[in-house]
């Protein structure tokens, strides 16, 4: 699909150049593999576990896992124009040329785009469609949904549940073994269903409708999810792809896996047990490579929980200080309320100061001991309090609605909380509320529970809606009842959705979880064409009948989850197992009691595993006045974080010129923006930066270069903390662009910050289309020069603009193969490329190339 680029809306997303990416000889792989990820490039590249997985997979020389994600609907429609497949990002293979597509799917909405991909692939839908042969690749899924994601078993050839690190190894051994003995898919499908974690749903079915899925082979009766013991054996990629922008474009570093704070409706927090952490020691190390090989400017320490970290005030206060010398933010996501101290938000405050968010999850106390979130209204206004001390100033707060006995009144308290918060610092702060309706999960305590219907759920935000209308300083935002309506009947359905995921799909349901794309008439349509009702997915489940997933082993045990249950109904509030009493929930080894996971040696254990550092016992002590209320100190919220002295010296500057040609070709100037400080941090040359509230490295362009168009000598300008020679900076660059971009020259300037622009600019214009046409577009050219105007109208959000552009040609010479032309911008700037199509009515931009050729200056 690479000769379509040209066609097709940000075209950076299919280059598969990045820095960090891994390119192979097809001649020297024995297993060639996609890590499918089921929406756009933006969101995959934000995800950690492809890139987990990449990294992995690639250190085998003989195997190559390249990377492709789900096409925007422009793109698609590209493909089916130009009989195009849809094809890996790396080396541009069709995905129906591979051993296996492993799709990573991380929640429901996704399941149409699944298709969607297989359709532009041309690869069957159903297993039972694929037959016998290993040719076709193998469909496999995995990720947080698998162990309750039975609307794509008849889909998939197999599943793997649970962690992949290991398990994708063991999986792709039994491929090649089974490739070079030349098998039958069946054949692979059960030596593979022999893989601890893995689940291959055709060979499960139930005896009568309703009734729990038995095996039909000779194969584990209930598959169990995989877990890595110790998180210091699990890999980590220090070096992995760096994204031509992305939703999260920063190092994501997981330092824990699992948490055991029980909240009640968190499938994650009840699947992913048991809690497992990093060493400080381990962290610190892949924090210095990860920075090092990468050049990201933002870390963000990640688990459930990361302020359940029990080393964090250690692990953060060693790291902030390393990462601002070279103004590297840190960042805290999934942080209860009350969990870090004064120390680590003043360095936070430092550093970056971005928006604080907090999930009370419910407005009341009674909702909140209800759902287990275990925190108090006390602790949410002295958290907002200690913000607004150390300079934040908005504050989002997350609310679920439709939970277990919710009322209208713990709905008011949801308002109450925010009136509370808005007020907490003595004066008003900004407070936005999100709200999302409650959707029951598979694997926890509610997983037997009703969800609200679609029209209570709407009474209910329209409920909230008036009553936030009536505030100043608050605003609420709310997830679509729509969606969570149809994430209810996903999450919690059973085979017979395969049929409607398919309808659905040919009804044109893709992209399910974008606003933009969403409709919810094509599940509805197909749900009543195959005779099923919301309410059969929606509603109450019966505690002794067998649910869809009951055959998979998550390590939970349903009677630990129905206790948790009777304990919501209760409104008894169940402590950390880390810090109190084991509710033997299964997943732990726990005296005579032995973990409901697999053993997959004789020395394997599972426990909750913590960092031997205490964590320090008086990060929640506050200061109290005589009247016994939170002593506010003076806010710093007027004041940008300090920068550094020496990240704003300013020792030289340099321009460095540089070609921009084949796949570069496509990468837009504000990509280039971020491509260029991550190149600079990664060679170690030291960037000045700005002063103000988000300090950026002193980097300047030239005029923006057309998408499409390459360039022989391109620059760009920056300040440098250090004194460097021209030579040296050019060393430091020459292997460290992306591929179709070198550096040319590099030349000192003054240090004035504004420097000349050219004035005109030189191009090589080669004509690529049919061959027969080729005569008109040259003659196009020399009609051009015989005309005194060419009135050429673009398109502006001010409206339509025309404009003379005959004054912009120069100089026009006709060469063998090719046209020259010198473009003269003093009076007006148009596109090179509008400018040749402006003059070739009826050509096509897929009919010629652009190449810069000089740059000249005053």
């Amino acid at each position: 699909m690479r000769e379509l680029l040209q066609l097709v809306p940000k075209p950076s997303r299919y280059l598969g150049i990045e820095e960090g990416t891994v390119h192979k000889q097809g001649k020297d792989i024995s297993i060639h593999v996609a890590l499918a990820f089921p929406d756009m490039y933006e969101v995959g590249m934000s995800y950690l576990g492809q890139k987990i997985l990449y990294g992995i997979l690639n250190e085998r020389e003989n195997w190559w896992a390249e990377r492709v994600f789900t096409p925007c609907v422009e793109t698609a429609q590209v493909l089916r124009d130009h009989n195009a497949p849809l094809a890996t990002l790396e080396s541009d293979t069709p995905l129906n040329k591979l051993d296996m597509i492993g799709f990573h799917v991380t929640h429901e909405l996704c399941y149409t785009n699944i298709l969607y991909m297989l359709d532009l692939s041309g690869i069957p839908f159903r297993t039972a469609d694929r037959g016998e042969s290993l040719d076709i690749p193998i469909i496999m899924a995995g990720g947080g949904c698998t162990l309750s994601a039975e609307p794509l078993a008849p889909f998939m050839d197999l599943m793997t549940l649970g962690e992949g690190e290991d398990m994708m190894v063991e999986l792709l051994d039994t491929l090649e073994q089974c490739k070079k003995e030349n098998t039958t898919r069946h054949e692979f499908l059960l030596r593979a269903a022999k893989v601890p974690g893995v689940y291959v749903p055709s060979f499960y079915e139930a005896k009568e409708q309703g009734t729990m899925l038995v095996p039909t082979e000779d194969v584990p009766a209930r598959p169990t999810r995989r877990v890595v013991p110790d998180m210091n054996d699990a890999d980590f990629p220090t070096s992995q792809p760096i994204p031509f922008g992305a939703v999260h474009s920063r190092l994501a570093l997981e330092i824990a896996r699992g948490c055991t704070r029980g909240c009640r409706f968190c499938q994650a927090g009840m699947t992913y047990r048991p809690a497992r952490e990093r060493s400080v020691t381990n962290v610190e190390k892949i924090v210095q490579e990860s920075l090092t090989t990468t050049g990201y400017d933002d870390l963000s320490f990640l688990s459930l929980s990361t302020g359940d970290f029990s080393a964090l005030k250690e692990l953060f206060m060693n790291t902030v200080d390393r990462c601002s010398q070279e103004q590297v933010s840190v960042s805290l996501p999934s942080l209860r309320v009350g969990s870090i101290d004064d120390d680590i938000m003043e360095k936070m405050a430092s550093i970056r100061r971005t928006g604080a968010t907090l999930a009370p999850e419910a407005g009341s106390q009674r909702m909140r001991d209800v759902i287990n979130k275990g925190i108090t209204e006390e602790a949410i206004i002295t958290h907002v309090r200690k913000l607004y001390q150390h300079g934040w100033q908005q504050v989002k707060l997350y609310f679920m609605i439709g939970l277990p006995t919710e009322t209208y009144e713990d709905l008011d308290e949801i308002v109450e909380l925010c009136r509370k918060v808005r007020g907490a610092a003595g004066k008003r702060i900004q407070v936005t509320a999100g709200i999302s309706p409650f959707v029951p999960k598979p694997n926890t305590p509610f997983q037997w529970e009703a969800q609200i219907s679609y029209d209570e759920i709407r009474n209910r935000i329209q409920y909230l809606r008036d009553k936030f209308k009536q505030e100043k300083c608050m605003r609420m935002r709310w997830h679509e009842p729509e969606s969570s309506l149809l994430e209810g009947i996903f999450s919690r359905g059973d085979r017979r959705l395969a049929n409607v995921v398919e309808t659905a799909y040919a009804k044109g349901a893709v992209f399910s979880s974008w606003v933009e794309h969403f409709s919810i008439e094509p599940y509805l349509e197909a749900l009543n064409e195959h005779g099923l009702t919301i309410e059969e997915y929606t509603g109450e489940r019966d505690l002794e009948a067998a649910l869809p997933w009951d055959h998979l082993n998550n390590g939970v045990t349903k009677e630990f989850l129905i206790r948790e249950l009777k304990r919501a109904k209760e409104e008894k509030v169940t402590e950390d197992c880390r810090y109190g009493a084991c509710r033997v929930c299964g997943a732990c080894d726990k005296g005579a009691k032995e973990s409901e996971l697999e053993r997959l040696t004789e020395d394997t254990t599972y426990q909750n595993l913590l960092n031997k550092e205490e964590r320090d016992q008086h990060a929640h002590e506050i200061e109290l006045d005589e009247n016994n209320r939170i002593v506010i100190k003076s806010a710093v919220s007027n004041k940008p974080p300090k920068l550094a002295e020496h990240l704003a010296v300013k020792a030289a500057h340099m321009r460095v010129w540089y070609s921009k040609e084949g796949a570069s070709v496509f990468l837009s100037q504000l990509e280039l923006q971020s491509i260029f400080e991550r190149i600079f941090r990664r060679v170690e040359l030291p960037l000045t930066f700005s002063q103000g509230f988000h300090p950026l490295p002193l980097i300047s362009f030239g005029r923006a270069l057309p998408i499409g168009v390459a360039s022989k000598k391109e620059w760009v300008n920056i300040f440098l903390r250090e004194e460097f020679t021209p030579e040296e900076v050019f060393k430091k660059l020459i292997s460290a662009m992306p591929a179709g971009m070198h550096p040319v020259a590099v030349e000192k300037l003054s240090m004035a910050k504004k420097q000349p622009q050219p004035y005109a600019e030189t191009f090589k214009v080669e004509y690529v289309g049919d061959k027969e046409r080729e005569q008109d577009f040259i003659q196009a050219f020399k009609n051009m020069l015989e005309e005194d105007s060419i009135m050429w109208t673009r398109s502006t959000k001010k409206g339509d603009r025309t404009m003379d552009v005959r004054p912009v040609f120069a100089k026009v010479i006709f060469n063998e193969e090719d046209i020259t032309i010198t473009l003269d911008w003093s009076d007006i700037y148009v596109s090179p490329v509008n400018i040749v199509k402006a003059i070739t009515p009826g050509f096509e931009v897929l009919d010629f190339k652009m190449t810069k050729l000089e740059q000249h200056m005053p």
